[in-house]
């Protein structure tokens, strides 16, 4: 359209055309848009939530027969304080697993032990049966 061209003669006595862009169906798109963000924002979050335990450990009750595994910063392995190897694993905890009430396994590993060390044990520990496996850390210094 060239308005510019126009005498005015196709418009009506003190009409002008139009030159404002009409801004409501815009907001109308623009606020449908955002409740569609907010409704699948959400959504798309891919967090994994994990309860965490508490920093300080509490004194545990030991039984007679629970097993204490405990792994050393240079991978050698402990049961019940008396050293093993570690093909001997996998047989004393099918043995353990196979006393009756099960006993639970308490896993006391050096800081420096990889994750995936600890990670194996409990694997071997599931595998032969013992599904009841704790962990023993040292209570902070400032815990009561």
């Amino acid at each position: 359209m060239a308005f510019a061209e126009n005498d005015g003669a196709d418009f009506a006595v003190g009409t002008r055309p139009m030159a404002d862009i009409n801004m409501i169906p815009l907001i109308d798109v623009m606020l449908v848009l955002l409740v569609v963000f907010m409704v699948t924002a959400p959504l798309l979050t891919h967090a994994v939530r994990v309860d965490l335990p508490e920093a300080a450990s509490h004194p545990e009750v030991q039984h007679p027969d629970d097993l204490n595994l405990a792994i050393r910063a240079d991978g050698a392995l402990y049961w019940n304080d008396l050293p093993i190897a570690a093909a001997e694993l996998p047989a004393r905890m099918a043995a353990a697993a196979a006393a009756s009430p099960v006993p639970e396994l308490h896993i006391r590993a050096d800081r420096q032990v990889p994750y995936g060390r600890v990670a194996e044990v409990m694997a071997a520990a599931a595998r032969a049966g013992l599904d009841r496996i704790g962990f023993v850390s040292e209570p902070h210094s400032d815990s009561p």
